[in-house]
């Protein structure tokens, strides 16, 4: 049996993948999260053998979340659903990790292909974008860039950036982070520096451009 952990914010989208999964006879569904950090101590506590998880999550996203469960869990499959198609996105992923990504318009026809080739560490792509994904992947480096717009951030300025985009005040952050609030004012400031913007609006605005955050999957 294929143990099976879903991570999605929307309650009617987890619910319908728990669903198609647990039809399946040979997978069962052992937990469920809403955050991606729920989904992050959902593995520490249960080990799936895979995680099924959104791309667009609130209190880190699928990227953190996926370093995050690598970290703790190198042998757990992470599977990535999304709306977004943007092979360099996908590439950042499996950089990351995770054994798969799924368009979230054909979910219903690949999932369970998804979970069955993650179990076999065979990596998994919706056929509408592995083609392309694959030729960035095969292209040598000199010929693509060295650093991509994600890396210019470390993990905790991303998990500081995702939380400004939720609309957090530096106070909740501090409080949610368990750090001062001069220490998110300092990341605050990193943030913007680094992406070349000087207000709340452009660092929203860059951030979302640069894949850095994203818009409801």
């Amino acid at each position: 049996m294929i143990r099976v952990a879903v991570a999605d914010d929307h309650h009617l989208v987890r619910q319908g993948i728990c669903a198609l999964l647990e039809k399946a006879g040979d997978i069962q569904v052992v937990g469920e999260a809403s955050t991606g950090l729920e989904a992050v101590e959902l593995v520490e506590r249960l080990t799936p053998d895979v995680v099924v998880m959104d791309v667009s999550m609130p209190r880190l996203d699928g990227r953190q979340a996926t370093e995050r469960i690598k970290e703790i869990a190198p042998t757990v499959a992470v599977i990535i659903l999304s709306i977004h198609a943007d092979p360099i996105l996908v590439q950042q992923f499996i950089k990351r990790g995770a054994k798969g990504y799924l368009l979230k318009r054909s979910i219903a026809d690949e999932l369970l292909l998804a979970v069955r080739a993650a179990i076999q560490g065979e990596l998994f792509l919706s056929p509408a974008i592995s083609d392309a994904v694959m030729t960035l992947l095969l292209t040598p480096p000199s010929n693509v860039e060295s650093e991509t717009s994600a890396d210019l951030l470390t993990a905790r300025e991303r998990e500081v950036l995702q939380l400004i985009a939720e609309g957090h005040t530096n106070n909740s952050i501090a409080d949610a982070l368990t750090i001062s609030v001069k220490t998110v004012e300092k990341h605050r400031a990193n943030i913007m520096a680094k992406l070349a913007v000087n207000d709340l609006p452009g660092l929203i605005r860059a951030a979302m451009k640069h894949g850095l955050i994203f818009p409801e999957s």
